[in-house]
């Protein structure tokens, strides 16, 4: 199931981009990744929401300084131990 919202931004925004469809895919992005970053949606459900393949979206979070895996000391130790 899916909701649609309207938000009211300000013009300078489209200065910033090339236009409504850009500022759009930008903004449904920015909104999914903060979503996800904050363990409220899937990186799966991310990536549907932006329009973006689930790697793609990992990838570009992963780029914007957004943790992709949440890894415990112990967890991290095993990594390292089978690395």
């Amino acid at each position: 199931m899916t909701c649609t919202i309207e938000i009211d931004f300000p013009a300078t925004l489209l200065l910033h981009d090339k236009g409504l469809v850009a500022l759009e895919r930008r903004s449904r992005f920015l909104l999914a990744l903060k979503f996800f970053e904050l363990g409220e949606i899937t990186s799966g459900q991310a990536a549907n929401m932006c329009g973006m393949g689930r790697v793609a979206f990992l990838s570009e979070a992963s780029r914007c300084g957004v943790p992709v895996v949440e890894l415990s000391d112990e967890e991290l130790s095993q990594e390292f131990d089978h690395a």
